[in-house]
């Protein structure tokens, strides 16, 4: 934490007892208590922005609606208000010490932060912090509420920030796998099925379909992260509105569709939606889906990379550093290596026994092991994020092709037959084919040594422009 210690205290208590709080904290007694119980992981909420800026926005908005409702004098909310505006600007992040994994279903993070934001408000009234009786964590920044809405709204609209994050650096990747697709348009090389010779393409379209596969993935996610504009707000405990005023679910959603300018809606059935986190479940199974392609295209990377001698050499990936402590001049493909594991540990948050296991923990009327899925989705967007951007700036921009090296393959490979099919014909090639590999002289020069084809015929068919599509070439064979 940033707050300088004096070695002062406060006394706060609650139903467990009377505990020293120090002076300096905006936090109260049982943000402590959650600091102790919950030593667990090395992931506090204070490293996660756009989750407190979710816890903000869902207190100011219940602060308005309580207004409205009258169960909350002016000075009040306009201090509760203040307190989340500067919540919201980045202030006090460090007050919110709380490990992201705990029991409780996440009521200690909601009473972090309805402790930071009610002795905040209580400053800005002219108090001194721990003056409940002028606005208290419970009574005033927690009216209307339980953490069973609360929690889950803010880490909807967390979440749904993250997303707005992610997109643009998804975004920035794809353009940079077209740019290079552009780049190499008119280089030739082999294409492969089963890692075995298949027949002609240009590199430029490997990379495209790289860009493609990766585009189409922004719809599955922009769908998955509709559903976190779906709130419990006003469901309270188990969704039946207990300790609500009348309307006040409505008056919270119009304030949170006011404050962040989304479609937010309030969920059908609150019974429903208050043991429901199907969203966390359909997001982290969109990542998922992005993860499974990124590690398609890293492996790819790595295979055209192999070499330099005795690989496939078909580009060069830039050299980040040497390769091994044993080997000179070895350089290693560490960068789509590197995506590789971002990906796994995607994948891996939501398989093992986290996301996808925790969200079926649901019983009765909560699912107690939302912190987990929350902290692993948040998590996973910032992996992506970084790897995105680590994958585009130190790899994918700095590839060059080895435009000799793909041709030479091309017309060395006996794949390359098929790419002359149509115009020599089936006997022809059959007979080609079987010589090339007896021999191991290239399919190229055997249609050559046979007079089947010119090369200048030969290399039209070749071409690039006659590669990526469907062409009818004006061209007979000799014999």
């Amino acid at each position: 934490m940033d707050t300088k210690l004096t070695g002062k205290t406060r006394i706060e208590s609650d139903l467990i007892g009377a505990r020293e709080i120090p002076a300096e904290a905006l936090y109260g007694v049982q943000t402590l208590r959650g600091i102790e119980n919950f030593s667990i992981s090395k992931f506090r909420l204070s490293e996660y922005p756009l989750f407190i800026k979710g816890l903000a926005i869902t207190k100011m908005a219940a602060a308005m609606a309580n207004f409205e409702l009258g169960l909350l004098t002016v000075e009040q909310k306009d201090a509760i208000i203040a307190a989340c505006g500067e919540i919201l600007d980045g202030k006090h992040h460090d007050q919110f010490p709380v490990d992201m994994i705990q029991g409780g279903a996440g009521t200690t993070t909601n009473m972090n932060a309805n402790e930071v934001i009610a002795n905040r408000a209580l400053e800005l009234m002219g108090y001194e912090r721990g003056e409940y009786q002028y606005c208290s964590p419970n009574d005033h920044v927690n009216c209307s509420q339980s953490t069973n809405d609360a929690y889950p709204t803010a880490i909807h609209i967390g979440m749904y920030f993250k997303h707005l994050q992610l997109l643009p650096h998804l975004e920035e990747l794809i353009a940079s796998f077209r740019k290079k697709g552009e780049e190499f348009s008119q280089i030739i090389k082999m294409g492969r099925t089963q890692l075995e010779d298949a027949v002609p393409m240009t590199l430029g379209q490997t990379f495209n379909g790289f860009a493609s596969i990766l585009q189409d993935e922004i719809a599955h996610l922009n769908e998955a992260a509709a559903d976190f504009l779906v709130v419990n707000m006003g469901a309270t405990a188990i969704g039946t509105g207990i300790c609500a005023e009348p309307g006040y679910a409505e008056k919270c959603i119009a304030a949170l569709r006011e404050i962040t300018g989304w479609d937010i809606r309030l969920s059908s059935d609150l019974v429903g939606a208050t043991s429901d986190t199907s969203c966390l479940v359909g997001y982290a199974s969109a990542m998922k889906r992005v993860c499974v392609k990124m590690n398609k295209i890293c492996n790819d990377l790595r295979l055209l990379a192999s070499g330099p001698r005795c690989g496939l050499g078909e580009i060069n990936l830039p050299a980040m550093q040497p390769g091994s402590s044993i080997m000179p001049g070895k350089v290693n493909p560490v960068i789509p290596e590197v995506m590789n594991q971002v990906a796994y540990k995607v994948i891996g948050n939501d398989l093992e026994l986290c996301v996808t296991m925790a969200g079926e923990a649901a019983q009765m009327e909560l699912n107690a092991m939302e912190p987990v899925m929350a902290q692993c989705c948040f998590e996973s967007v910032d992996l992506l994020i970084n790897g995105f951007d680590t994958l585009r700036t130190r790899c994918v921009d700095g590839i060059v092709a080895n435009e000799d090296r793909c041709r030479e393959e091309v017309h060395h490979s006996i794949g390359v037959v098929t790419a002359l099919n149509p115009v020599i014909g089936y006997k022809n090639s059959t007979k080609i084919a079987k010589e090339a590999l007896e021999t191991g002289v290239s399919v190229y020069q055997l249609v050559l040594d046979h007079g089947i084809l010119t090369k200048e015929e030969l290399d039209t068919i070749l071409s690039p422009e006659n590669m990526i599509k469907p062409v009818k070439l004006d061209i007979k064979p000799r014999r």
